[in-house]
Parts: structure tokens; C-alpha cells; sequence
């Protein structure tokens, strides 16, 4: 859930940022998504200034103000940051904002857990037979990925979970903070990778593969999935990580990792969702250092790519420049116009699974549109809204919700019940379950209700978008959002 409107954190701007470090002798240089500062929990503290020669381990956000400290892991909003500045002034060691003991607890258990699997899974080239670990590497489409590679990325089997382990060491220390769990599922002819994560979904911060870059590393290949990370590496020998929710979303706490690249390549997938995606994620990352490849038949995912022998060198070489100038020819346009042709189905949107007639009248959810739903009170609007929305989300389309009616327990409460396809008060033992796999869908909900300052709405739905790269906005409904009274036009 959003912060509350009571208290919302008041926004600010760079150039705000920039006056302040500035007026507090505070040395720092302009990076692509970040202000890089020395830090302030670390080295000598007291109200000496911070010196130019300290390593700059201090990364700023340039849009939202929320800062972390690479060498401490310390994090927390701009206001945050200013406190401690106020601290080191009088002289007090700076402590970094804690998370509750709760929060704290829940982590150290999850990295616990973490091991125990660690520990129990063997290298795939360790498994009792040839033929085991030949099966096991078809299951995944990794026949052509050699041992030599799976080592490097440190890449093990649990045999009882039938999964691959993909790890998440710190970048700091090599110790080990996390894992992802992959195991294949087959319906017929269809195959799906099921992930699961430790800790849990929302605090998954990895960047897999970031433990093996140098500091001299100065060009980075971002892909959407772990497999296609290791098949890079492997077939163009580039720098390659993989983000830890795909192409649904880049945290912003993982941009001052990005920092240290000149040029960035990003190669999410084959499907024109990722494609949009890598838009999104240039503008966060800085256009003028970003490529992106296009998805195509012959520019499939890394990993196919290796599979069907494809030179990934000369894909990569032939990716697209993310920024372009304000006026565009044709020629420029023209593979994209050809992508749009090639993808018609997928040029429609995202397909609602649940509502075939509804994919007739609008062919699918696309970005930037504007749906309105009418009806009179009581004849089902927000059921039926709720339950179109949770079709998207289970399809990885970062939803936010903004009741203004009801409010958010009652809301969750009838799309956990659409999303279990149950009634969950008549079988409680069941709800823990089913509320585990609810939370781990890319939806989150505002806070507002009843009538509202629009300018508030709307800062509130940007920062959303920045932060959890939402592509989904529910407003529910206009007129408690407006109030009665002066519903002009323009609004």
C-alpha cells in the first residue's frame, strides 16, 4: 500500500538536491540516474566535511531524493538523508534509518532458509549420472550451456524441488543473501518456469550476476531472465545481469549498481511487452547510455539465440540507440514499423484470459489508453472492474488501484476471493495460503478515500509509476475522486 495522503513525503526536485549538497560543502559528481556523495556512514564522522578523496559510495536518486550507501547498505528517503546531515553537524555518528524489528527478524530468517537450500543443492555436474544431468539440462533448455558457465554464476539443482538455484551474493562481502528457485511445469505442449524467492518477492533486490562484474566493467548486457544472463556470458563473453522480477519491473534501489556503466545494452525478451518494458526501464537508466535490442524472429532471447546458434555479437551490436532526436525520418522508423507488423496480435495488447468477448471489443490492455466503465449504482461495476484488472495482474501487469468508494480492506478482500475462486470465510485453514500467493502479484493500492485534491492523485500515481513501473491505473470511481460540485470539463 502507498503512503498515506495524511503524510504524504513531501517531493523534491534536483536542482533542490543539488543547492542543498552544495550549501552543506558536501563534494559530489552528476551521475546517469544518481548524484554520487562520500558517504556519511562511513570513515571519520563528527562535523568534519566530507572529504573529495573519500570513495563516493553514496548514491542519490535524481527524481525521488531516496538515497543508499553501496558500502553500509544504509537507505532511506530524502528527508533521511537530510537528518543525518543535521546529525553530523552536531557532531553525532549518523545511524542509518532502521527497518522494523518485525522487517529485520523476517530477513535474517529468510537468508537462513536461504542456506539451508543453498546446501542442499548440488552443482548440475555433480548429479549421479550423465544421463540425469543431460535430462535435467533439456528440461531447461540449457543443453548448449556449458558446466564451465553454470560454475561461474555458481548455478545448482535441488533434486527434491526439481528447480534450478540461482543465487544472490553481495556485492560487498560474496556472502550469500538470497536465492531463486525456477522448476518447469508442462500442459501439453505449453511450458511455464514457476520462480520462487528468498526473501520474498517485494524485498527480492537482486541483480543476478552482479557479484561477478569488475569495477572496470564498463559496458553492461541486462536481460529479463537468469537463463539468458548465463547464455550472454557464455556466446559474446560480455558483462550480463539479469533483473528479479523480468521485464515487469526495475527497483529503483538497483540503479546506483548501474551506475558504473558507460553503455548499457538491455535485451529483455521476445516479446514486444519487453520491448516496451526496456523503453521504460532506458528513460529510468538515462536514454543517451542506453541500446535496446529488438525483439524479432531473428533477434529471439539470449538464450534461444545460443540454442539456434545465432551470432549474439552481431545482435548485440545491432541494437537500437534509446534516445533519439526530437524529429525522426522514416528510415529511422522503418524496423519498427516492420516489429509492429511481424507482432500484430501482440501490438493489441495484453489479452484478458478470463473475458474472450471483452478481447473482441478492445483487443487488450495497451499503455496509454483511457477505458471508462458506466453504470448505475449497484449493477456491478466495481466487481466486475476488480476481477478485469486481477486478470491482467496475474499476467504481470503492474496494476495500481485507486478506490475511492470503498475502501482497500474490503477491495482486497473481493479480489483475494476472485483470485482463490472460493469463499475463503467458509474455509479459513485455506487463507494463508492463498493471501501468500495473492501478495506476490505486481499490485499495490492508494490509499485515498472520498473526495480528493487531483494534483495529489496525480503526484501519487507518477511516483507509483517511477518506482513500481505500474502500467495499469484503476481510478474507481471519477466522481468521489472530483466531488459533486465542480465537475468542469477540463478535469
Amino acid at each position: 500500500v502507498l503512503p498515506s495522503p495524511d503524510g504524504p513525503e513531501p517531493s523534491v526536485s534536483i536542482t533542490e538536491i543539488r543547492q542543498y549538497l552544495r550549501a552543506q560543502d558536501i563534494p559530489f559528481h552528476d551521475g546517469y540516474s544518481c548524484l554520487h556523495t562520500p558517504s556519511l556512514f562511513t570513515g571519520d564522522c563528527g562535523d568534519q566535511p566530507l572529504s573529495p578523496n573519500a570513495p563516493f559510495t553514496l548514491f542519490i536518486d535524481k527524481t525521488t531524493g531516496s538515497f543508499l550507501c553501496t558500502a553500509t547498505l544504509a537507505e532511506g528517503t530524502w528527508q533521511d538523508f537530510q537528518a543525518n546531515v543535521e546529525m553530523r553537524h552536531r557532531g553525532i555518528t549518523p545511524i542509518p534509518p532502521a527497518s522494523s524489528e518485525e522487517m529485520e527478524e523476517e530477513m535474517r530468517q529468510a537468508r537462513e532458509d536461504a542456506r539451508c537450500i543453498w546446501e542442499r543443492a548440488l552443482p548440475l555436474w555433480e548429479l549421479l549420472d550423465e544421463k540425469e544431468t543431460k535430462e535435467t539440462k533439456a528440461l531447461f533448455g540449457i543443453s548448449q550451456v556449458t558446466d564451465a558457465t553454470l560454475k561461474r554464476f555458481g548455478v545448482r539443482y535441488l533434486r527434491t524441488a526439481r528447480s534450478l538455484v540461482f543465487p544472490w551474493f553481495s556485492p560487498q562481502d560474496a556472502k550469500l543473501k538470497g536465492l531463486k528457485l525456477m522448476r518447469v511445469e508442462k500442459k501439453g505442449a505449453m511450458i511455464t518456469y514457476v520462480e520462487d524467492t528468498l526473501p520474498r518477492f517485494d524485498s527480492y533486490r537482486n541483480l543476478f550476476g552482479l557479484s561477478l562484474i569488475g569495477r572496470r566493467d564498463t559496458e553492461l548486457v541486462i536481460t529479463g531472465w537468469e537463463l539468458d544472463a548465463l547464455a550472454l556470458h557464455q556466446s559474446a563473453g560480455v558483462a550480463s545481469v539479469a533483473l528479479p522480477r523480468g521485464a515487469s519491473c526495475l527497483p529503483p534501489t538497483l540503479l546506483p549498481y548501474l551506475e558504473q556503466f558507460k553503455r548499457i545494452t538491455l535485451w529483455l525478451g521476445e516479446d514486444l511487452r519487453s520491448w516496451e518494458a526496456a523503453k521504460l526501464f532506458a528513460r529510468k537508466l538515462s536514454l543517451k547510455r542506453c541500446s535496446l535490442v529488438r525483439p524479432g524472429n531473428l533477434q529471439p532471447r539470449p538464450l534461444e539465440a545460443l540454442n539456434q546458434g545465432l551470432n549474439v555479437t552481431k545482435i548485440l551490436r545491432s541494437a537500437l540507440l534509446a534516445s533519439h532526436k526530437s524529429i525522426v525520418s522514416f528510415r529511422q522508423l522503418r524496423e519498427e514499423v516492420f516489429g509492429e507488423l511481424v507482432n500484430t496480435e501482440q501490438v493489441s495488447g495484453v489479452k484478458w484470459a478470463r473475458f474472450p468477448e471483452l478481447n473482441k471489443l478492445l483487443k487488450g490492455h495497451r499503455r496509454g489508453e483511457l477505458t471508462i466503465f458506466t453504470g448505475p449504482t449497484g449493477s456491478g461495476k466495481t466487481t466486475f472492474i476488480s476481477e478485469y484488472a486481477l486478470d491482467l495482474c496475474m499476467q504481470g501487469v503492474c496494476t495500481l488501484w485507486g478506490s475511492f468508494e470503498i475502501n482497500n480492506v474490503r477491495l482486497a478482500k473481493i479480489m483475494l476471493t476472485q483470485f482463490a475462486g472460493r469463499r475463503l470465510e467458509d474455509q479459513l485453514e485455506l487463507y494463508d495460503e492463498w493471501a501468500d500467493r495473492f501478495e506476490e502479484l505486481p499490485l499495490y493500492f492508494m490509499t485515498f478515500h472520498g473526495q480528493q485534491n487531483i494534483k495529489t492523485v496525480i503526484d501519487t500515481m507518477q511516483h507509483a509509476v517511477y518506482m513500481y513501473d505500474i502500467t495499469h491505473v484503476v481510478v474507481d470511481n471519477l466522481q468521489f475522486m472530483m466531488g459533486h460540485e465542480h465537475l468542469s470539463v477540463d478535469r
